[in-house]
């Protein structure tokens, strides 16, 4: 089946009610694959797909909504289809919404609930949450200023290949103490068990 032919058979499972070739066609023209790139046809399938719950539709509808993108940019409606994919337990959205408390863009700000989508999300591995996470512990941002915990996520992040948090760990090993620097690889050898456990 050429790429036309599939594209074509997207469309038509898609205009059936079909959420995964909802999702798949609104993807393709959110990120211009196989299709010219048209960000409000995007929002339309992927709106189609969002309202039957699909998840990774949530997330990326809030994406084009914080981005302004197919949409008139809004980021109330930005931090309410990232809710809804975080409750879902996607851990990108999670970490959107984290984000969207951290900067108080379409909640209130509110570094403890930042906090604790940010947790949610770097707990299922995800390197830029854990990097996020690390931040909040090396400002005091929701949680009390602690650096060994700000380098243990770091350090988390910075295995899965997050070269942000790789530079920051860097930086603040040089300034604790030897025994803190092992303390924090500790805490992040015991929550990479912990991530790999579930």
């Amino acid at each position: 089946m050429n790429a036309s032919h599939m594209i074509e058979d997207l469309r038509q499972r898609a205009a059936a009610g079909d959420t995964q070739a909802q999702y798949d066609l609104g993807w393709r023209y959110f990120a211009g694959r196989g299709v010219r790139q048209d960000y409000v046809e995007a929002v339309k399938w992927l709106r189609k797909a969002a309202d039957q719950g699909f998840t990774k539709s949530l997330n990326i509808l809030g994406t084009m909504y914080a981005l302004g993108h197919g949409v008139r940019q809004d980021h109330v409606q930005a931090a309410k289809w990232f809710r809804k994919a975080a409750d879902q337990g996607l851990a990108q959205a999670q970490q959107n919404l984290g984000a969207m408390y951290a900067l108080g863009h379409g909640v209130p700000q509110d570094y403890a609930e930042a906090v604790k989508w940010l947790r949610k999300a770097a707990d299922q591995g995800l390197a830029q949450a854990q990097h996020d996470l690390g931040v909040m512990y090396a400002n005091g941002q929701g949680v009390l200023q602690d650096y060994v915990e700000a380098h243990a996520w770091w350090n988390l992040a910075a295995a899965r290949g997050n070269e942000e948090a790789r530079e920051k760990r860097d930086i603040i090993a040089k300034m604790l103490p030897a025994a803190q620097v092992v303390d924090a690889q500790y805490r992040a050898r015991e929550k990479m068990e912990k991530v790999h456990d579930e």
